[in-house]
Formats: C-alpha cells, sequence, structure tokens
C-alpha cells in the first residue's frame, strides 16, 4: 500500500509542526527518507525530529561523519547522509542492526536505494517561489501507507481545533491500541487521544468477537459521552475541547502528571489518596446513570449492562492464559466447561445487586491527585470509556485491591467500613453482609481477569513488564476466594492453580 500527502507552503516552523507530529508514531524499525536540494529544510526537519523525541545537544548535518547517533528517552535515531557515499559501501554502516534498536532518518537516499525496504515514509521538500516557503511531498509505503493515512488524518483534526500550532509531545500510554500527546502552547496545554476504531476480532461465541460479548468500547463515542455525565455530577473528569467520533480523535483538558502510583512515592499518605477515591465512589453510588447519555450534536449514548455472560468471558481469560501457562498444555474444554459453571450462579446474583455506575478500571494508573481543587473534585479520572451499568462494589474492589501497587489490608479494611457505613446512612435500603459477598465475589472475577491479561500481555505480546503484579493480584484473589459464599470456587482454584507465592510459571 502506498499512500501521498501533498503540503504547500510550509515555512521552517510548519516543517517543525509536522516532525513533531511524525515522531509521535515513530518506532525501531522505522526509515524516513529526506529528499530535496541543499538548504531546503532537510536537516531542519531531522532536528526537529530528534529534539522532539527528546534528544539532547546538537544536531548537525552529518555530511562528513556519514551517521550521527542519537539517544533519546524512546528509541536511538541514526541521522546519516549519503551524499558521497558509494552503495558498495552501505553495508560497512550497519545499517540493519540500526533499525533493531531504533529509527533512521536517511538523507539523500537515493544513493542507497538498493537497499532501502519497501516499508519506509518518503519525504521531499522541495523550493518554492518564495524562499521562506516549501512544499512537501509525503510518501508512505508498505505498512507506512495506512500510518500516513493515520498521520494526515490526525494533522487535519488538529488543524480544525485552537491547537492547530501546538507542539505536540509523546506520553507514554497503557496497555491498550490508544495513543496520547500532550499539546503545548503558550496559553497552555491539552491532551490528544489517539484512538482507531478497533476492528472486530474473531467471533469466539455466539458469532460475536471478545470486545462485543465484554462491551469494550470500539471507538471514542462512549468515552466522549461518559466524560460529559461524569462532569455533570462534579467529577474531575477531564473537559473535552474537542472531538471527532468516526475518526477517533479527542482534545481534552490536562490533569497533569500526578497519578496515584506517583504521589505515593512522593510520599502522600495513601490513606488520604485511597480514602478520596472512596468518596468519589459513593458520589457515584448516589447519582445512578441516566437511560441515555448526551453527546453534543450526535445521538445520545447508552451504558451497556455489565451482564452475566461478559462477567464469565472475563473471568475465563484466567483459564485461556495462566492455566496453558502453569500446566504446559492447552485448556482441556471440559475444565473451561467446569470453570463456567461454576461462576455463573455467582455472576447471576452479582449482575442484578445494587447497580449503578462501573467505571471499570478506578484504580491507581487512571487516578490523579488533584489537591488544589476541593471534594470530590480531587481525584481526576481518567479511563471510563469502557464503563457499564452493573454492581457498585466492582469498582471499589478495583481500588481498594489495586493491581498495581500494595494497598495494605488494614487500610482496606477501614475504607470498606466506611464506604458500607456511609451507604447504610442513605435512604436506600442497604445490606452490607450482601455488599461484602459481592464484593468477594467480584474481586474474584476481577483478578482472574487480571491474571490472564497480565499473562497474555506477557506470554502473546512480549509486556513481561506485568509479570511483577502477578503475585500480589493473586494474593487478592485467594483473600476473595476465602469468602464462605466463594467455598465451591475456592476448592478449584486451589486444585487448578499454584499458591501465589509461586506465581508466575516459569512458562511465562
Amino acid at each position: 500500500m502506498t499512500a501521498d500527502w501533498r503540503l504547500d507552503d510550509v515555512d521552517l516552523a510548519g516543517i517543525g509542526l509536522l516532525a513533531s507530529r511524525i515522531a509521535l508514531s515513530l518506532k525501531p524499525g522505522d526509515i524516513v527518507t529526506l529528499s530535496g536540494p541543499l538548504g531546503a529544510g532537510k536537516t531542519t526537519f531531522a532536528r526537529a525530529l530528534v529534539t522532539h523525541l527528546g534528544g539532547e545537544g546538537e544536531v548537525p548535518s552529518p555530511t562528513f561523519a556519514l551517521m550521527q547517533r542519537y539517544e533519546t528517552p524512546r528509541l536511538t535515531i541514526c541521522h546519516c547522509d549519503f551524499y558521497r557515499i558509494e552503495p558498495a559501501e552501505l553495508d560497512e554502516l550497519g545499517l540493519d542492526d540500526a533499525l533493531v534498536e531504533g529509527a533512521l532518518v536517511i538523507e539523500w537516499p537515493e544513493r542507497a536505494s538498493v537497499w532501502l525496504p519497501p516499508d519506509r515514509l518518503d519525504m521531499a521538500i522541495e523550493e518554492t517561489a518564495s524562499p521562506t516557503a516549501r512544499r512537501v511531498v509525503l510518501a508512505g509505503h508498505g505498512a507506512w501507507g495506512a500510518r500516513l493515512d493515520r498521520l494526515r488524518a490526525l494533522s487535519g483534526f488538529l488543524d480544525t481545533t485552537t491547537y492547530a500550532s501546538a507542539d505536540a509531545q509523546y506520553l507514554q500510554g497503557d496497555a491498550s491500541t490508544r495513543a496520547y500527546a500532550r499539546l503545548v502552547q503558550p496559553d497552555g496545554t491539552a491532551i490528544l487521544m489517539n484512538a482507531p476504531r478497533q476492528p472486530d476480532g474473531p467471533p469466539i461465541r455466539d458469532g460475536k468477537p471478545y470486545s462485543a460479548l465484554v462491551h469494550l468500547a470500539e471507538d471514542v463515542t462512549p468515552f466522549v459521552a461518559v466524560a460529559g455525565a461524569l462532569r455533570e455530577r462534579g467529577l474531575s473528569a477531564p473537559e473535552i475541547y474537542a472531538f471527532d467520533l468516526d475518526k477517533g480523535f479527542v482534545a481534552l483538558e490536562d490533569l497533569g502528571d500526578h497519578v496515584f502510583g506517583a504521589e505515593v512515592a512522593r510520599g502522600t499518605p495513601l490513606a488520604e489518596l485511597w480514602g478520596a477515591g472512596v468518596d468519589v465512589l459513593l458520589a457515584l453510588a448516589e447519582t445512578p446513570p441516566p437511560a441515555a447519555l448526551p453527546i453534543p450534536g450526535h445521538t445520545a449514548y447508552r451504558l451497556p449492562d455489565y451482564d452475566s455472560d461478559a462477567m464469565v468471558i472475563e473471568a475465563s481469560l484466567i483459564i485461556d492464559w495462566l492455566w496453558p501457562a502453569v500446566h504446559g498444555r492447552k485448556t482441556p474444554e471440559a475444565l473451561r466447561e467446569e470453570f463456567e459453571a461454576l461462576w455463573l450462579p455467582h455472576l447471576k446474583q452479582a449482575a442484578k445487586a445494587d447497580l449503578g455506575w462501573v467505571l471499570r478500571d478506578f484504580h491507581s494508573p487512571n487516578l490523579m491527585w488533584l489537591p488544589e481543587r476541593r471534594g470530590i473534585e480531587t481525584i481526576g479520572i481518567l479511563d471510563f470509556q469502557d464503563a457499564l451499568k452493573g454492581p457498585l462494589a466492582y469498582d471499589l474492589v478495583s481500588l481498594l485491591q489495586d493491581a498495581r501497587l500494595d494497598v495494605p489490608e488494614a487500610l482496606e479494611r477501614d475504607l470498606l467500613d466506611r464506604y458500607c457505613a456511609a451507604r447504610k446512612t442513605k435512604a436506600e435500603p442497604f445490606s452490607s453482609t450482601q455488599f461484602r459477598t459481592l464484593y468477594a465475589t467480584l474481586g474474584a472475577q476481577r483478578h482472574s481477569k487480571i491474571l490472564g491479561i497480565f499473562a497474555r500481555l506477557a506470554k502473546r505480546d512480549g509486556k513481561r513488564g506485568y509479570l511483577a503484579h502477578i503475585p500480589r493480584v493473586a494474593r487478592y484473589l485467594e483473600r476473595n476466594l476465602a469468602h464462605p459464599a466463594l467455598a465451591d470456587l475456592r476448592a478449584f482454584y486451589a486444585r487448578e492453580f499454584p499458591r501465589a507465592g509461586d506465581l508466575p510459571p516459569p512458562a511465562l
């Protein structure tokens, strides 16, 4: 596939802006070629690209050195100038090795045409009648074709907002396919969410893919809708500045960098942070979701129900991914059927009890500390596009049994007691005993899902950093399974999985 994009009347600042947008998606193995006459702006582009990737120091033309190497926080950049090189000398430069650890930016690429791979981004910078204006023609070849189309769409979206001239700075994302950037300009910042619609995967049950079965967001529509609904309830979800539902772009409020994990490292007491999080969930319990969530200029969005089938399929991730790693063989179908048959009665009961907002990922990586605000606004909420209507206990156990860092069991007990006591003071009927059973049930379900996801990320995607969290999550799982109501599940897990201290298995 080949894609083309032409930009007219681009000044040197515009070349730098383009470099900042290309830098957002650059990754090891990428090749960007630069063509054009001397003085057209090729080195200007390379300099801007290295700077936006976080490289330090001067970025001169590599005419005499042939290759200049720059270490940046994300990847290594090799800036090459092949004006004086002969094709036979290419093998001596170690270009293939350079691509393993980083990206290549190549001036005078025609001198290396015999080596250039088919997947690359070609950029021609042409002079015009105006000494300050350039014509830039980009061609994406191979896999770069779709990436260039996405880059063009991103630029088109930004150009319709007040952030058209903003410097785009890459932000580390999460385990999802979404990408983020901080848009910086003199009067403030915003966050760009780049979330293209995800194609449905293969059907796994009843002709439906996993995302449809468990009600995962497949575009940015739920994010925009839920953000508005949370803000209407006085919560610090980010304000939405601009969005394109079809293309999957959102410009939203920048809530800063004070995520819970960073605040704990800075010394902010866990009791203060997690207590404020409980206050947010208590506020949500008082304001159930409406039948439809409005989106300006679009059809209203309806929250899906967190049904028992979705819960069972999520819990089954532990059978699909962790069980094979433990036992070294494919999961028998009879075992999966036994697992689901044990879970289903518990989850059918949970799916119809004490219903309200389920933001689904209400835990430390998605919560911000905003102490300059007051009350429930001190907690910034980042990740809620997969929100559902379901049992309120789900988000509380997500918070108090955090998968990414240790919450002391004593603090968990205190905050659970506080939550139950606060709910009892309200007009609606509330049973602390029933809620604690739901809490244990949904905790066991959630941690089964998370253990499966972490195993999948390590085994399938090579993201082995998540293995460090498996023992913690397994301890939470054991704690929940100790509830008397879950005795049948406890026996199954004890039979099929090692104790928390023996996880993760060597196969991961």
